[in-house]
């Protein structure tokens, strides 16, 4: 039996994806417990969007904490309205 949900492994032991800014081009490092990462060069902030088990998980709260479920579950300007 497992310890721990194998869909937030990435969360715990977080893993890196290379994007580049779609304004300027610049490589931008994004994590997978990244929510925004502004780049490096231009300032534009770029949105992680991959999508993620605290997404759709009704035992995520419980799995990863209450401050990574926040800062996970933070809504993107766009999506506010």
């Amino acid at each position: 039996m497992l310890d721990r949900c194998p869909g937030s492994a990435n969360l715990r032991t977080p893993t890196l994806a290379i994007k580049k800014c779609p304004r300027c081009g610049e490589e931008i490092e994004v994590f997978s417990t990244d929510v925004t990462v502004p780049c490096g060069k231009c300032g534009f902030v770029v949105y992680n969007d991959l999508l993620s088990c605290v997404q759709w998980c009704k035992y995520a709260r419980e799995c990863v904490g209450e401050e990574t479920y926040q800062r996970l579950m933070e809504k993107k300007p766009d999506e506010q309205r």
